[in-house]
């Protein structure tokens, strides 16, 4: 059993329990659903997330180090120009869909459709490739997208009305990181407990959303080559007390589990034009924008086609079109409760359609798991 749930864990399995137990319990009884839902925002949103946000940017920084499955900057780059085109491509879609309405009041929601929920498309890229270079590219291209996603929503530009005493704090935290790391330390503890307060706390004070605030030392932290698709929590180099993955492992359960209980909590009922503006822009415009990029990347020489083939860039585009959890979760900074909110959640929830014409795709392409022969 213990061995199972080892295996299970990269696929982050309480997440969809945590959603299905939301939509059950709002649905049933309401009014207790979204008293714990509100309470559940601030420690689940504003801090839990910084750790998984943390440890999905500890694994694609040992994925693009020496000896991990990502070591050429064309697979970085790829990922980077996805994540930004995919962003573009669903707001544009968004937008011009709710121009073509009357209903100009969801016009701000265009920020819901940037997100991909990635625990979803991490486990979902897991599942359908056997690919290093393909899992670690959804993988950076998922994170890329949420960190933009967070910076959008974020209270306030950081660069034009951040105080200076907070934006002081960030970069304490990394000046302090970067001590640490000089002097040899190789314990990821020092590093938490003294620079993550100093940057959380520039986070929010400075307005940038504090989900974002331990990336600015993830790097610092001490980590060992792991390609992404190694999905053994229990490998040598990652069990030390002193490493991350280590010791937030089961932890980051509790906080998908939690994640899911918190914002997926949805009336099934309400779907209008917020519900199909999400949909058709995380379908459709964030895929599309995914593949375009590719095809500049391509023409500029920096698409890596022979590892990455069109095929498999398909599939990614359509696996970062889940934007469920994470969508959820913007919907809430975007939209107070009422009608409009309850309609693009509920867009938000069906872009799970989104994973099975992955699969389809995969399946019709020949792609991951679906291929004639096991792609090393």
């Amino acid at each position: 059993m213990r061995r199972a749930w080892r295996k299970a864990l990269p696929y982050y399995p309480l997440l969809p329990l945590g959603a299905v137990v939301a939509i059950v319990w709002a649905n049933t009884a309401s009014e207790s659903y979204f008293r714990a839902a509100h309470a559940l925002a601030f420690p689940v949103n504003d801090i839990g997330v910084a750790f998984g946000l943390a440890s999905l940017a500890q694994e694609v920084l040992e994925a693009t180090g020496p000896d991990g499955s990502m070591p050429s900057w064309r697979y970085v780059l790829l990922a980077v120009i996805g994540a930004v085109g995919g962003t573009i491509g669903a707001a544009a879609t968004y937008s011009t869909y709710i121009r073509f309405t009357d209903e100009q009041i969801l016009a701000q929601g265009w920020r819901i459709a940037c997100g991909v929920d990635v625990f979803f498309c991490v486990a979902l890229a897991r599942l359908i490739f056997r690919r290093r270079s393909a899992v670690s590219v959804v993988v950076l291209m998922a994170v890329v997208s949420d960190i933009i996603a967070l910076v959008i929503v974020s209270r306030r530009p950081f660069a034009a009305t951040a105080d200076p005493a907070a934006a002081g704090l960030i970069v304490l935290a990394v000046a302090v990181s970067s001590v640490f790391y000089r002097s040899g330390i190789h314990s990821m503890w020092p590093y938490l407990l003294t620079a993550g307060p100093m940057a959380w706390a520039g986070c929010y004070w400075s307005g940038l959303h504090p989900a974002l605030a331990l990336l600015p030392i993830v790097p610092f932290f001490p980590r060992a080559p792991r390609p992404l698709d190694d999905l053994r929590v229990d490998r040598h180099e990652h069990t030390r007390f002193a490493h991350f993955e280590a010791v937030f492992a089961y932890p980051l359960q509790a906080v998908a589990f939690l994640f899911g209980l918190a914002n997926a909590g949805v009336l099934l009922r309400g779907a209008d034009t917020g519900t199909w503006a999400v949909l058709t822009a995380s379908l459709v415009g964030r895929p599309v924008g995914i593949l375009v990029t590719g095809l500049i990347g391509e023409a500029l020489g920096v698409v890596p086609t022979r590892f990455i083939r069109w095929p498999d860039l398909i599939v990614i585009a359509l696996i970062a079109s889940v934007g469920l959890g994470f969508a959820l979760f913007l919907s809430t900074t975007v939209f107070p409760d009422g009608p409009l909110l309850a309609e693009t959640k509920l867009g938000a929830i069906a872009t799970l359609g989104g994973a099975a014409v992955a699969f389809g795709a995969a399946r019709i392409l020949r792609v991951g798991r679906f291929a004639r022969t096991t792609d090393v």
